[in-house]
C-alpha cells in the first residue's frame, strides 16, 4: 500500500467491498489482517497506525495528554503517510519512518487514550474512509465494523484472553530483546481492554452481523481460512 491518506475517494471506491477485522489488543487481528489482503490483493487499513501516530506526534511535541482540542487539531493535521519497504507497510511521520517508533509501549498506552477522545475519532473518520478503494479493504481496528465502514460484507471480531494476549506480547517483546514483566503487561491489557470497552466514542463491541472468532486455542493458520471462507461466502 502506497497511497496517502490526504485525498478524497472516488465514486467507485464507494462500491469496493471492506472486510473488517476489530477486537482487542493482541488479539492477532492485525496478522490476520495483512496475511488477507495479501491473499484477497486488497488494500489494507491499519487504523491503530492512525491513532498511534497521533499519540507520537503529541508526545514529541510535550502536548498534555488531556488537552482533547489540541489533540484533534494533531490529528487532523497529521503529515502521514503509508508505504511499502521490504514487504511491510512503514508508517511516515513527517517525512520520518516511524514505524518501530510507534510499536513503543509509551505510545501504545498513549495512543489508546488518544483514541478514546471523541474529537480524536472525529478528526481521523474520514481519513479512514478514504483507505476504501477497488478492488477492497481489509480494515483493522477497533471500530470498524461499527462506526468506520458499517455496510462492510464481512466482519469479523477477532478476541482472546487477556492471559493469552499478554504471553503473545511478552514473547514478542522477548524474541526483541526487551525485558519486561508479564504481570505489568496483563495488567496494561486489562486497563486497556476496560478503556477500550468502556470510552464513550465507538467503545470496543462486535458489530451486531460481525463473526467472533476466539483465537486464544486456534493456529493463525485456522484463523485466516475461516475468515477466507467467509470471504469466499459473502463476497467472491
Amino acid at each position: 500500500m502506497t497511497q496517502a491518506i490526504t485525498h478524497a475517494a472516488s465514486p467507485e471506491a464507494g462500491k469496493a467491498p471492506v472486510v473488517t477485522i476489530d477486537g482487542p489488543s493482541g488479539s492477532g487481528k492485525g496478522t490476520i489482517a495483512k496475511l488477507l489482503a495479501d491473499k484477497l490483493g486488497y488494500a489494507l487499513l491499519d487504523s491503530g497506525a492512525l491513532y498511534r501516530l497521533t499519540a507520537l506526534a503529541a508526545l514529541n511535541a510535550d502536548v498534555d495528554l488531556a488537552d482533547e482540542a489540541r489533540l484533534a487539531e494533531i490529528a487532523g493535521n497529521l503529515d502521514i503517510r503509508f508505504a511499502v519497504a521490504n514487504g511491510e507497510v512503514a508508517a511516515v511521520l513527517e517525512g520520518k519512518d516511524v514505524s518501530r517508533d510507534i510499536r513503543m509501549e509509551r505510545v501504545s498506552m498513549a495512543a489508546s487514550k488518544v483514541a478514546a477522545i471523541p474529537a480524536v475519532r472525529e478528526a481521523l473518520l474520514q481519513r479512514q474512509r478514504d483507505f476504501r478503494s477497488p478492488p477492497g479493504l481489509v480494515a483493522d481496528g477497533r471500530d470498524m465494523g461499527t462506526t468506520v465502514f458499517p455496510d462492510a460484507p464481512v466482519k469479523i471480531f477477532l478476541t482472546a484472553s487477556a492471559e493469552e494476549r499478554a504471553q503473545r506480547r511478552f514473547d514478542q517483546l522477548q524474541r526483541r530483546g526487551v525485558s519486561v514483566s508479564l504481570r505489568d503487561l496483563l495488567e496494561d491489557i486489562r486497563a486497556r481492554d476496560d478503556r477500550d470497552m468502556n470510552r464513550t466514542a465507538s467503545p470496543l463491541a462486535p458489530a451486531e452481523d460481525a463473526v467472533v472468532l476466539d483465537s486464544t486455542d486456534i493456529g493463525i493458520n485456522d484463523v485466516l481460512q475461516k475468515v477466507l471462507d467467509l470471504v469466499h461466502e459473502r463476497i467472491q
